[in-house]
């Protein structure tokens, strides 16, 4: 399941990129950005659309404003989102290393049902600080019309969400949304009792202040070769979705704490890592609570080299106990 490659670039600088063969093979934005098809489903994108040092059309990537027009027709395009909007300052994902992600814990729960992904209302998926941009579940539902509890322990995030899933008919009965009370809890008073769920996902806070949140984005203008410093991140992001105490470790490590308490209602287990030195720290928490598999999924975008960590505390008889309850009925 580890897919390391990076894309293969054109001999001719003229030329555009090949295919992105980094991103999983039924990912949709594989040949790239479609300018021109993109600015039909969504004309506002038209504005920040210009040629870049190749000739090629793309937008400028630090302007959060040009990376928000991009999303909303991406998600039209490709998901059948019609309408999507994100409260100022909050994170403006992209939209393809999401979508990775969800055909990537796709293949997983294949792996126990002979190769053939399970699709439909009967999987259930729980993202764990969905953030207001609620777009893990819009590409789950749209792709695998799977079904989603998102969580959030901001209000305004959780508004948000509420906001794009009922101005979009089709992802109405597809999408719940529930707010954390307790900031110290991640599975408690989310996960109901009787309740399971197929998966769990999560983008997790990646600092630890947001001083270190500053110096990174410093770096990565850096690395692209942009000399200024914009007075935002380009992706945006508040407090609760940027940095946490104890940074991207402190928090996987309560997760896989917490996630014991949940043990048997959760098939797997998962959350992206951005930074190779968490690892080891994940890996020793799982073995402390006695996880019963670990498996690490390798991405590539662009520069970017992220990780999945999926873990589950179920034996392999349990778990086609689970698909053969659940997945021929319903939770």
């Amino acid at each position: 399941m580890h897919n390391s490659s990076t894309s293969k670039m054109a001999s001719d600088p003229e030329q555009k990129p090949a295919e992105k063969e980094n991103l999983h093979p039924r990912n949709s934005h594989r040949a790239g950005y479609e300018f021109k098809q993109l600015c039909k489903s969504n004309p506002q994108l038209k504005a920040f659309v210009a040629a870049n040092q190749y000739g090629d059309e793309s937008i400028d990537f630090s302007n959060p404003n040009a990376v928000k027009a991009l999303n909303k027709a991406l998600l039209k395009q490709f998901y059948g989102v019609d309408h999507w909007d994100i409260p100022e300052g909050y994170l403006c994902p992209p939209i393809p290393g999401r979508a990775d992600y969800i055909h990537y814990m796709a293949d997983l729960l294949g792996e126990i049902n002979n190769g053939v992904i399970p699709r439909g209302g009967k999987i259930q998926v729980l993202d764990i600080g969905m953030g207001a941009n609620c777009v893990y579940p819009l590409i789950g539902s749209s792709v695998y019309d799977w079904e989603f509890v998102g969580t959030d322990i901001d209000p305004v995030a959780i508004r948000s969400a509420k906001d794009i899933v009922s101005s979009n008919k089709r992802f109405q009965d597809k999408i719940i949304l529930r707010l954390q009370a307790n900031k110290a809890n991640i599975f408690k008073g989310i996960i109901k009792q009787g309740e399971g769920f197929d998966l769990t996902i999560c983008n997790p806070p990646f600092h630890a202040s947001l001083q270190e949140a500053q110096a990174s984005t410093a770096t990565k203008w850096k690395k692209l070769g942009i000399n200024k410093q914009p007075a935002a991140l380009n992706f945006g992001g508040q407090k609760t979705e940027l940095w946490c105490y104890g940074g991207e470790a402190g928090f996987i490590r309560r997760m896989v704490e917490q996630s014991l308490l949940v043990a048997h209602q959760c098939l797997w287990f998962s959350t992206l890592v951005s930074k190779k030195d968490t690892l080891p720290v994940i890996y020793k928490a799982l073995k402390a609570v006695n996880a019963q598999d670990v498996k690490t999924i390798s991405m590539t975008h662009g520069q970017k080299v992220s990780r999945i960590v999926a873990w589950t505390f179920l034996t392999p008889e349990e778990q086609t106990a689970w698909r053969n309850k659940f997945w021929r009925g319903s939770h």
